[in-house]
């Protein structure tokens, strides 16, 4: 299988969760389950079938987390320099409406663009990947083409 390209923020962040899942979440809902077999008919048990549906969704998720640790390639960010590759941080202006952005780039799983962390392979990180500070570029996104100039590529 490929391996996944993550920072080591977004590695901590998904191993916490996994640990919150495993250690606390889990062992919650079991409890809920058998509070909730303990009131009777199973069948017309809203409790019972809540806690069953929130017990598949955690264990999908710690199926999932489990799978995308294991094949994490750890990226060490500070380590990288010159133009934007994975772990950059840039810091574009919109050419057309001036607003200055500022993003960094990494794994899909840690993806956030409210939070200023884009996905590796979304359409404005791929035409960022080997431009310099000063370059234009321009992406086609869903709202039309966009142009942006890059003023600074950091790695923290």
């Amino acid at each position: 299988m490929e391996k996944i390209p993550m920072t080591r923020r977004g590695f901590d962040a998904l191993d916490a969760e996994l640990k919150q899942l495993k250690s606390v979440e889990r062992p919650a809902i079991i409890r809920d389950i058998a509070e909730a077999r303990e009131h009777g008919d199973l069948s017309e048990n809203a409790e019972y079938h809540a806690a069953r549906e929130k017990q598949g969704f955690i264990e999908g998720r710690i199926k999932e987390l489990e799978g995308s640790l294991s094949l994490a390639d750890v990226i060490d960010t500070s380590r990288l320099s010159g133009s934007v590759k994975f772990g950059a941080t840039v810091t574009l202006v919109d050419e057309d409406n001036d607003e200055e952005k500022t993003y960094q780039i990494v794994g899909e799983s840690e993806a956030n663009v409210e939070s200023g962390l884009l996905n590796i392979r979304s359409p404005l990180a791929r035409a960022l990947i080997g431009k310099e500070a000063g370059d234009s570029v321009e992406v086609k996104t869903p709202g039309g083409a966009r142009s942006y100039e890059v003023l600074s590529i950091r790695y923290l």
